[in-house]
């Protein structure tokens, strides 16, 4: 299930408030096109998406209501239809980034401002051509869904629906707006809303704008005793406005917007938030409501605090290879990755990266969702690309400790000096974290720090040798550490290199040193791992160590391309590219379903001993599905051990 639907049958979400109300506030125009702010004035979007997420909002909408072609060219911005829109988007996922929190980011769509045939000069084809342009710049840009909101009319939200159907596969929140007549302006009944709603197929039915929460509440339930069973979602205005000095003034205050709440959830509303006229104060007061509500309801708690996506869940149980307990001659015993390995067990582990911000909430709530679906690690990127993230290490510590699973630590030596190299160990050791993948790392002209030093006091291969002197008790100098550091470790490959000698010999340079196992770019192609294995053998004999396989579910075609032209260590094959081009809408269905056919000729391959799996976009319910193409029995003994 799509992980938007399957949170929402799982607990209510709440939306976020008003954006125009907000940038008006800021010394917007009402004459300018606000959507050419994501462009003009960033840092006012990302606050106010930031103040709607700190009041406790768990979906933020993409600042694109009116970034449609048809809206845009009444202030000659027709052409920046791709810009405005993908920028919208990304601005909203670096919130998330930045928060932490497992914020949902809904593709924002609104009606397109003209009128259709034959009341106006839009025709039905032009119109599905402006919706299906936009929707597909914020399918690809990474919006968890769409939301279409405030339409008026039927027929064009039904074009709207049915251009986002043959588009992607996004979940679709298709919402109109009410009159005090409690009609649409266009003049349908509530019942003929849902009626031709669902049968086009929406996943969750819409009230918003115009009026009040009290005359959406009648809505609300005029539509539940049509379909009891079917979802909501109720984002009301702060009441009818006023105009004052040339502003308007919406009466409704936040602790009025919080009493409608509980009656909003009686009927079946799923996704609550605000329109016109709400601020950050309005969420806020709806979020204390919600999770009222949810108390009241019985809803799971965690030491007596309601468990509304904000705190984490406790570990299920712990995990003893976690503490490196010492044996009786003072050493660790392995970790559990690498006896799983040694007894020839198909694992698995599933990427992180770390957020950019404080807060690790949605990193917890992924690596939780992995190990449910029976990964045996999580691996937490070392700030990739460059780019500054939560240390990897305090990631690791964190989901050990809050998810009970192991971790897979990537260590780069790009930011530390040999003697920081060492007590990050020492350290890293002592608090559990004991699988170590041992990498150079990206250079800081890559990242956003540009100005930042590399230290590269050793590379990878060094590195290697640091930690297999440390498990033999000693550190880079020789100076005795009292015990062995038990660590495992792990080497990088990438199967895919033009220069595959270069590579192969690089490789054995780092097995050589000391490592356990090797974990290899993400590969499209079988043959590409055969052919890297066929030459390191020829060249230095028997291959040394098992292999975790990547595997990188695509998300479309764009998604594919980037990944293959723009993302250093990421190669696709021709058939893939061409594969994902054809899937057009079903890109991610298709990407899922490349993803498992690799995973099973992977599993028979020699010594290929597991995967991991990158998600992207933060994506790890999608990436995750691909381990439902293995039984648990087919994860169990499927490669010999290794010695």
């Amino acid at each position: 299930m799509n992980p938007f639907l399957h949170k929402l049958s799982e607990r209510p979400l709440l939306g976020d408030g008003a954006m125009g109300t907000m940038l008006f506030a800021r010394g917007a125009s009402s004459e300018q096109c606000l959507e050419q702010l994501v462009i003009s004035r960033p840092g006012w979007v990302t606050e106010i998406h930031q103040a709607y997420a700190a009041a406790g909002a768990d979906v933020i909408k993409s600042h694109t209501f009116g970034a449609n072609r048809v809206r845009l060219a009444a202030h000659g911005l027709a052409d920046h239809v791709r810009e405005l829109n993908f920028k919208a988007v990304r601005l909203a996922r670096d919130v998330r980034e930045v928060t932490g929190r497992a914020l949902f980011i809904a593709g924002d769509v609104g009606p397109l401002g003209r009128r259709l045939h034959p009341h106006g000069p839009l025709g039905e084809e032009e119109a599905r051509t402006a919706f299906r342009e936009q929707i597909a710049v914020l399918w690809e840009a990474g919006a968890d869904f769409l939301l279409f909101e405030t339409f008026s009319n039927l027929d064009e939200l039904e074009i709207a629906v049915l251009a986002a159907r043959e588009t992607c596969d996004l979940p679709v929140v298709a919402s109109m707006t009410y009159a005090h007549d409690g009609l649409t302006l266009s003049g349908q009944s509530p019942v003929d809303v849902i009626e031709r709603l669902r049968a086009a197929g929406v996943d969750v039915v819409g009230i918003n704008c115009t009026v009040g929460p009290a005359q959406t509440l009648e809505t609300l339930q005029v539509m539940r005793q049509v379909a009891p069973e079917q979802r909501f979602s109720v984002m009301a205005n702060a009441g009818f406005p006023e105009r004052v000095a040339g502003r308007f003034y919406y009466p409704s205050s936040p602790e009025y917007f919080a009493r409608h709440v509980a009656l909003f959830l009686e009927n079946n509303a799923r996704l609550v938030g605000g329109c016109c006229g709400t601020t950050p104060m309005h969420i806020r007061a709806m979020r204390e409501a919600l999770n009222q509500a949810l108390s009241e309801k019985g809803a799971q708690t965690a030491n007596g605090v309601v468990v509304v996506g904000a705190i984490d869940e406790p570990a299920d149980a712990p995990v003893s290879s976690l503490t490196a307990d010492l044996n009786a001659e003072g050493e660790a015993p392995p970790t559990e990755l690498l006896r799983k390995l040694r007894a020839g067990d198909f694992v698995i582990s599933v990427e992180v990266d770390p957020p950019r911000g404080f807060n690790a909430q949605k990193q917890i709530e992924g690596a939780r969702h992995a190990k449910l679906m029976g990964a045996d690690a999580v691996n937490v990127a070392d700030s990739p690309m460059a780019r500054v993230r939560m240390g990897a290490l305090s990631l690791c510590i964190q989901i050990q400790q809050q998810v009970g699973i192991e971790t897979i630590l990537h260590y780069t030596t790009r930011d530390r000096s040999l003697m920081a190299l060492q007590s990050d160990l020492i350290g890293a050791r002592a608090l559990g974290v004991r699988n170590i993948l041992a990498l150079t790392g990206d250079p800081p002209s890559m990242g956003d720090m540009k100005e930042s030093t590399a230290v590269y006091d050793v590379d990878s291969i060094g590195l290697v040798r640091i930690i297999d002197k440390f498990n033999q008790g000693v550190d880079f100098s020789g100076r005795e550490l009292g015990q062995g550091g038990g660590f495992t470790i792990a080497v990088a490959c990438d199967p895919t290199r033009p220069n595959l000698g270069e590579e192969v010999d690089r490789f054995h340079q780092k097995v050589s040193g000391g490592a356990h196992f090797t974990m290899t770019q993400p590969i499209y192609d079988p043959q590409l791992w055969l052919n890297f294995l066929a030459l390191y053998e020829e060249r230095y004999g028997e291959f040394p160590a098992p292999v975790l396989i990547g595997v990188l579910p695509l998300q479309g075609h764009k998604h594919a391309s980037f990944l293959h032209n723009e993302v250093p260590g990421i190669t696709l094959s021709e058939a893939a590219l061409e594969r994902m081009r054809k899937a057009g809408p079903k890109g991610r269905e298709e990407g899922v379903k490349m993803a498992q056919e690799l995973l099973l000729e992977l599993k028979d391959l020699p010594h290929v001993q597991g995967v991991y799996l990158m998600p992207s976009f933060g994506r790890y319910e999608l990436a995750c599905q691909v381990l439902e193409v293995l039984s648990p029995a087919e994860r169990r003994a499927v490669a010999p051990a290794v010695g």
